[in-house]
């Protein structure tokens, strides 16, 4: 018996207590295999991102696909939900981190996400050890000793636990697969089914996920058979996997109900991801100084181009029998400010009454004091009720056209916008490399999609030289004036790692071309 990897496997990181326990050379043959079988595609599938952002950098418009127009009007629905997963209608989010996924847990909402991607900074660290508390959680043997004597564990009623891998553009540098970095979403799919997939269904619930920053159906498909190639390996039933999509890109809110239609089998819903659609939209359009957005504060779900989604998405998702969960209210409450949690509930209640009155059957709040709030508004809309998926929203006519023009009526740029985005990205970066994904920045719940707004704002406004409301231009003069100015409020480039922070934010919004992630360019900062 040996404990050294399988051929053409090598940990290079570091040998952490949780690696030797974790990471088994028969869990590691798991994710091998998945990685061998399935990365070309996951490589050819981001090629094709990359020539169609050609196409869009060349002033070209998506729309609705031709080829699929006969998924679309077919008569087909997903598989129904599992009992554990009927009822959605508070769900909270937040990295693994140990304490964070027992208070999670234990809030009183119906699910938990734990969260391997934007709410994680993935060090090597975080990473394995997130995965041993989510098989803890599961056995229900996690505890957390604070250092102030209390002890935290689980309740006997706790949340559905659903985990989200990294998306398909990322690797986990720390593992090799015949000398190339295994892919992230592989490693953190596949070695949470090879360690908990037995157990979650003799528990009465099952392998649950959410999938992030899909752009298209074919990388749904892609999902899908990596889902049918585990569960036959494992020996576990067809459909034993459930998975949520978050919408969270202008492709892929183009492509949604093919989305559902590939992963009928496995699929739970969809969610409106709106800080990564916010994103998108920038992103997918960076180039066209025709959709320029405005201050990030201005970009609301009341907008025409979020609104548009967001109702078509409740459509689709009823139309075929799916849940239609609804997005994160960033507004954090703070215990010691008394104000600021009055503005934050009364902020969160306003956005909850508005997705339970359009027809969501469920929603993302990002802190416990939060659930019982949303739980008021979601118990006046759902009652006894598990869901109101019997809302059919026929109401709804959304064209692409309506989703595509991301413009926002009356914006405007203002110093204060540029410089909120200036702070914003610099914390949340040197937050980041710090180890922490999810940070409360200005009584916000920031993560990587908040600040790639930021970041992606600030660059789409200096290279298009942008003018503010005041009648200046955006210039790369300008911006290196505010950071240095918002630097000095922060410390300097002398505290905690903030002169790294500057220099990865210098790069994202002074390149020539638009860098299509942070995380991408910021992953080698990290052990």
């Amino acid at each position: 018996m040996t404990n050294r990897p399988p051929a053409g496997v090598e940990i290079v990181g570091r040998k952490i207590p949780a690696v030797t326990e974790g990471l088994t050379p028969d869990a590691l043959g798991f994710v091998a295999d998945l990685h061998r079988r399935f990365n070309g595609r996951r490589v050819a599938l981001l090629e094709a991102r990359r020539e169609r952002q050609k196409r869009f950098d060349a002033g070209e418009i998506p729309g609705f696909l031709a080829e699929t127009a006969s998924i679309r009007s077919a008569e087909w629905h997903v598989a129904p939900a599992p009992a554990d997963l009927n009822d959605r209608r508070v769900e909270i989010t937040g990295p693994t981190e140990r304490k964070m996924m027992i208070n999670a847990l234990n809030s009183g909402a119906k699910v938990f996400m734990a969260d391997f991607e934007d709410a994680l900074s993935p060090t090597w660290e975080n990473v394995v050890q997130g995965q041993m508390n989510c098989s803890d959680a599961i056995r229900r043997t996690i505890f957390f000793d604070n250092p102030d004597g209390r002890r935290y564990a689980l309740n006997d009623e706790v949340a559905t636990l659903v985990v989200r891998p990294r998306g398909w553009h990322l690797v986990e540098k720390n593992v090799q697969v015949d000398d190339e970095p295994i892919s992230a979403s592989l490693f953190d799919f596949g070695l949470y089914m090879y360690r908990n997939a037995a157990e979650l269904l003799a528990r009465g619930s099952g392998p649950y996920f959410y999938l992030p920053k899909l752009e298209s159906h074919l990388e749904a498909r892609l999902w899908n058979d990596v889902f049918v190639a585990a569960q036959e390996a494992l020996g576990i039933p067809h459909g034993s996997i459930r998975a949520t999509v978050l919408i969270e890109t202008i492709l892929g809110a183009l492509e949604m109900e093919e989305i559902l239609y590939e992963i009928r089998d496995h699929a739970a819903g969809l969610n409106a991801g709106r800080w990564d659609y916010i994103f998108s939209a920038i992103k997918k359009f960076a180039k066209n100084e025709r959709q320029i957005l405005p201050d990030r504060a201005q970009v609301t779900m009341t907008v025409p181009f979020m609104r548009a989604y967001t109702e078509l998405m409740i459509r689709t998702c009823h139309k075929r029998g799916a849940h239609a969960i609804g997005g994160m209210a960033a507004f954090i409450p703070n215990r010691r400010d008394p104000a600021v949690t009055e503005n934050a509930l009364a902020r969160v209640r306003e956005d909850k009454l508005r997705e339970f009155g359009d027809g969501c059957d469920g929603t993302w709040v990002a802190h416990p004091d939060l659930v019982p709030t949303v739980l008021e508004v979601a118990d006046g809309y759902l009652g006894e009720k598990p869901n109101q998926k019997d809302r059919m929203r026929e109401d709804v006519h959304v064209t692409d056209a309506q989703i595509t023009n991301v413009g926002v009526p009356g914006g405007t740029i203002s110093e204060a916008g540029l410089r909120l985005n200036i702070s914003v990205a610099l914390q949340y970066i040197n937050a980041w490399l710090l180890g922490n994904g999810a940070a409360a920045i200005n009584n916000l719940m920031e993560d990587a999609a908040t600040a790639e707004i930021s970041r992606s704002q600030l660059w789409q406004w200096i290279h298009h030289g942008a003018r503010l409301g005041d009648g200046r231009l955006v210039t790369r003069a300008l911006y290196e004036q505010l950071r240095n100015e918002e630097l000095v409020k922060l410390g300097g480039t002398s505290a905690s790692r903030y002169e790294e922070a500057a220099e990865l934010l210098d790069d994202l919004c002074l390149s020539d071309r638009f860098i299509e992630f942070l995380t991408l360019i910021a992953y080698s900062h990290l052990d």
